[in-house]
């Protein structure tokens, strides 16, 4: 009696396939392809791009220097942590740990123009929330004069007299 295995897949929500080790699973096998046709068929979203540690050329091409370099700043990451981690958990603590990192996030944050660079964007929002809000209602006062002139020189409006008008 065969055991079977029920594995989802992308176009069917249940499929049965006989256990692996009931059936021959070589390098040409059905399996074998089915899963790497699933990898190969991937297709990346319209509006969104693979970010670069997914890229499977970046990812399984690396050259030696750049994997050292990885390894260095991994290393020299650890490192710093472990110095936290040490200065953070030493029962003896006094004073604050100083992290020059957070200090320099606040810093920026606190002055936000001493490290602001002019970008497209930033220049974009600036024209949308600056600019554009000042010719819009400048065009929305000014068609709702004209308009009133408009009536009352035709004396079609009716001006009543209101405290709130």
């Amino acid at each position: 009696m065969r055991s079977w295995l029920v594995e989802l897949s992308l176009s069917h929500l249940l499929r049965v396939h006989p256990r692996p080790d009931c059936s021959p699973v070589g390098p040409l096998s059905p399996a074998s392809t089915r899963h790497q046709t699933i990898m190969a068929d991937y297709q990346e979203a319209p509006l969104a791009s693979r970010p670069k540690t997914l890229d499977p050329n970046e990812y399984f091409h690396v050259t030696p220097e750049k994997r050292r370099a990885e390894e260095d700043r991994a290393a020299l990451r650890a490192n710093l942590k472990r110095q936290y981690q040490t200065q953070l958990n030493n029962p003896h603590r006094k004073a604050l740990i100083e992290d020059p990192a957070l200090t320099r996030w606040v810093f920026a944050r606190a002055n936000p123009y001493a490290t602001f660079r002019p970008t497209f964007k930033t220049s974009l929002l600036g024209a949308m929330f600056g600019i554009l809000p000042l010719f819009g209602l400048y065009y929305i006062f000014k068609t709702d004069r004209d308009r009133k002139e408009e009536q009352i020189k035709a004396g079609t409006m009716d001006r009543r007299f209101g405290l709130s008008s």
